[in-house]
C-alpha cells in the first residue's frame, strides 16, 4: 500500500485523502472516548485506542494550543506497531474544560502549571491503569514540560519517554525573562491574569504556512482545515497567567535534584530550526537524566511530527522503534 510508509505514516502526496479514507477510519474503529473529572473538577476529554494485538501502551501529551486529534497520524503508526494509545486534551484545550471569564475559545489559560501534572495523573489512573504494559509516553512542547515534571514526581510509572521539542524553557523572542515576568506580575496584580497577552490576537482565519511551526505543507493544510471547522481546536494565544506559568516552570523542572529522580529512559529530540523553545535548557535537562539520550533533528521546525516526508519518516522510525522495543 504505497499511500503509507513502513511505519504507517501517510505520504505527502494525496495526504488529505489518505487521512480521511485510511487513517481516520482505522483509528476511530479502535477508539473509545470519555470525559473525566480533572483536577479541581475541570472536565478532561480523553480517548483510548486499542491495538489489535497490543504489546504495550503509549500516552500522548500534546503541546500548547494543540489537542489529541492533531496527532491522528502518529496514533495510527503506533497502533500499526502494536502499541495501544491514550491521548487527551489538556485543560484549556480542545474539548476539555476551560477557565471561566476567558474571552473566547481561542484564548489559553492555566492558573497553575501543576494542574496539568495532576490532570496527567488522573488520566493515568482513570484510563491508562487497565491498559497493557509497558507504559510509555510521547510528549510535545508544553506537553514535554508537563511530562518532565510528571517523571520527576512519579518515578516508576513510565519506563520510556520520547520528548519532541519539549518546552523546558520557552523562547521569549528577545524579551528578557525578568521583563516578561514583571509584565505578567503587573497584569495579574491588575486582575488581568486571564486576559490575552498583548502581542496575541484572537483566532480569525487559517494560519499561514510560511510562519507555521510545521514545514510539511500537506500535514499543515490538513490540520488547518480541521481546525478551521472545529471551534474547540482554535486555541491560538496565551493569557498573562499562562505565560507566567510557562516561564516559571523552567525553575521547577531544573530544580536541584529534581531531574535526577527520573528513572525512565528518556530520548529528547531537539528541532534544528526551532524558534519556539530554547535548546540550551533541553541540553541541561537531558544531561541530568540518568538514562537520557539527546538527538538533534536537522531541518525540522518546532513541530517535528509535522515535518515533510524526508525529515519526518526517518525521525519517526527512530521514535516508534524506541517506544515499541
Amino acid at each position: 500500500m504505497d499511500y503509507l510508509n513502513q511505519d504507517g505514516l501517510a505520504h505527502s502526496e494525496n495526504y488529505a485523502r489518505t487521512m480521511e479514507e485510511v487513517i481516520l477510519p482505522y483509528i476511530n474503529a479502535r477508539r473509545t472516548d470519555r470525559t473525566l473529572i480533572g483536577d479541581g473538577g475541570v472536565p478532561l476529554f480523553a480517548s483510548r485506542f486499542d491495538a489489535d494485538q497490543p504489546r504495550g501502551t503509549v500516552m500522548i501529551v500534546h503541546g500548547f494550543t494543540e489537542n489529541a486529534d492533531k496527532f491522528a497520524e502518529v496514533i495510527h503508526s503506533l497502533l500499526k506497531s502494536g502499541l495501544s494509545v491514550v491521548a487527551y486534551d489538556q485543560r484549556g484545550h480542545g474539548r476539555s474544560g476551560r477557565a471561566e471569564e476567558l474571552d473566547g475559545l481561542s484564548l489559553t489559560h492555566v492558573d497553575d502549571f501543576d494542574e496539568y501534572v495532576r490532570d496527567m495523573d488522573i488520566v493515568r489512573r482513570e484510563v491508562l491503569s487497565d491498559m497493557p504494559k509497558p507504559w510509555r509516553v510521547f510528549c510535545h512542547s508544553m506537553g514535554g514540560a508537563v511530562t518532565a515534571l510528571y517523571l520527576e514526581r512519579h518515578p516508576g510509572v513510565f519506563d520510556r519517554a520520547a520528548m519532541c521539542a519539549p518546552m523546558i524553557a520557552p523562547n521569549l523572542s528577545g524579551m528578557p525573562k525578568p521583563v516578561a515576568l514583571a509584565l505578567c506580575d503587573v497584569e495579574k496584580m491588575l486582575k488581568n491574569g486571564k486576559k490575552r497577552v498583548f502581542v496575541s490576537k484572537p483566532y480569525a482565519e487559517k494560519e499561514q504556512f510560511e510562519t507555521a511551526c510545521a514545514n510539511g505543507r500537506a500535514r499543515f493544510e490538513w490540520y488547518e482545515d480541521l481546525r478551521f471547522n472545529t471551534p474547540e481546536f482554535q486555541n491560538n494565544g496565551p493569557t498573562y497567567g499562562w505565560l507566567k506559568e510557562s516561564i516559571d516552570v523552567t525553575g521547577d523542572i531544573l530544580a536541584p535534584g529534581a531531574v535526577e529522580k527520573i528513572d525512565a529512559r528518556v530520548r529528547l529530540f531537539t528541532a534544528g530550526l526551532d524558534d519556539v523553545v530554547l535548546p540550551g535548557p533541553q541540553r541541561e535537562f537531558i544531561a541530568r537524566v540518568k538514562n537520557g539520550e539527546h538527538r538533534v533533528v536537522e531541518g525540522a521546525k518546532h513541530e517535528i511530527y509535522r515535518s515533510g516526508d524526508e525529515v519526518l519518516f526517518p525521525w519517526w522510525h527512530e521514535v516508534v522503534e524506541f517506544l515499541k522495543n
